[in-house]
């Protein structure tokens, strides 16, 4: 699976069609950077547009991942269902990574928070000390937005 020759097969059914990026990106609900970010393979189509980028190419998924069409007798090791499937997992698997990455940073920043009582009564102590509050809160709020950001990106 090479995200140029998806990229470039995606870019060629939709000329086939005579559509622009534009007229794609509002069929699928995205905008045409992100058709634009397919065509040129920087990044994959997302599970939740991916059957209705297919239904509007007139393709099939395993066309879509293989990016080429496939011959009349083509004979496929895997079906649409078990794709379609596989996909779903991976992107859950995406998002519980995110949220469990959140939850840690949040964890370590409250440690940190803990061992700043531990330092103090000397500079370098009370530098220290200073250091890991600043840690604590800003890895207290990076978790916080990764776990709002693996929310949003569920959607």
């Amino acid at each position: 699976m090479d995200q140029h020759i998806i990229g470039n097969f995606i870019g060629t059914k939709r000329r086939e069609k005579n559509l622009t990026q534009e007229q794609l990106a509002e069929r699928l609900g995205v905008s045409n950077k992100t058709i634009s970010k397919w065509e040129n393979g920087k990044c994959m189509p997302d599970y939740s547009v991916i059957e209705l980028l297919c239904k509007e190419l007139e393709i099939t998924l395993a066309e879509l991942l293989d990016g080429e069409e496939k011959e009349p007798n083509s004979i496929r090791v895997y079906d649409e269902e078990q794709v379609k499937a596989l996909l779903g997992k991976i992107q859950k698997m995406e998002k519980n990574y995110k949220y469990a990455f959140g939850i840690m940073m949040i964890l370590i920043g409250f440690l940190s928070l803990i061992l700043v009582s531990l330092f103090g009564g000397s500079h370098f102590r009370d530098f220290v000390s200073g250091c890991l509050c600043g840690l604590g809160l800003s890895l207290v709020v990076g978790g916080i937005v990764a776990i709002v950001m693996s929310f949003k990106k569920g959607r």
